[in-house]
């Protein structure tokens, strides 16, 4: 059955491939922030509708998440992906760098379902993915802003399904591994390497791995799952 989607960060990588997957028989709208050609030209491949937002601020929030009331009437499914990487030494963040990939990445999850939520409660049916990381699981080198952000996405998830399970909302959690994406583009090919080989499937996953677990959890074929954390890595983190 066709439904009402919200995703957030939809403009490039998984996001993009979500919009792509899931506006072939539903209707989406998704958010970006600096990638208006690339929101364009997803919005003319599949006709899902772009919304302009910065989810690090509550306003900005708002506004997105009123205009896709606007557009779709109902929001029955929303997908939290917007996150920027950070790959630093924890004396080298800084206090600036910190707090934005801490707004980004964990506040700008609540934000979204808190505006989101109590329509889903009100009508007493919806599924809420966010998406994490392994390093959310397990903690990554160099990236403790980031790991602990999506560490946060994990609690977040599972406390706030059993908060929102008896109104009839399911909350679950994507957690990938080493993905093919622009935001990895940055990180050496001998380290890539490195981690395909320490992979247990022998390669990094793609966006549609990852688009697959969210139909999944989005899907009414999953209707008794809720609070759950799939990994999608390869089986790099078990």
């Amino acid at each position: 059955m066709s439904k009402n989607i919200l995703i957030i960060g939809g403009s490039r990588g998984i996001g993009a491939e979500a919009v792509r997957q899931f506006a072939k028989d539903n209707r989406v709208a998704f958010t970006y922030f600096k990638s208006e050609l690339q929101a364009d030209a997803l919005r003319q491949e599949t006709g899902a509708t772009p919304i302009r937002c910065d989810v690090k601020f509550n306003n900005s929030v708002k506004v997105a998440v009123d205009k896709a009331f606007e557009v779709l009437g109902t929001i029955d499914v929303l997908i939290c992906n917007a996150a920027i990487s950070d790959i630093n030494l924890i004396t080298d963040i800084g206090e600036e760098r910190w707090q934005e990939v801490i707004d980004t990445n964990l506040n700008g999850v609540f934000y979204c379902i808190n505006h989101v939520l109590p329509s889903m409660i009100s009508r007493k049916s919806g599924s809420i993915v966010t998406v994490s990381s392994m390093w959310g699981q397990v903690g990554a080198s160099c990236e403790v802003a980031y790991s602990a952000a999506k560490a946060g996405v994990i609690g977040l998830t599972k406390a706030l399904a059993k908060e929102v399970g008896p109104s009839g909302v399911r909350v679950n959690c994507v957690a990938p591994g080493m993905i093919d994406t622009e935001m990895n583009t940055n990180i050496d090919e001998e380290v890539v390497k490195e981690i395909e080989n320490e992979t247990p499937l022998g390669r990094i996953g793609t966006t549609s791995d990852i688009v697959e677990a969210m139909k999944f959890l989005a899907g009414d074929d999953s209707e008794f799952i809720t609070g759950q954390v799939i990994g999608v890595n390869g089986g790099l983190i078990i």
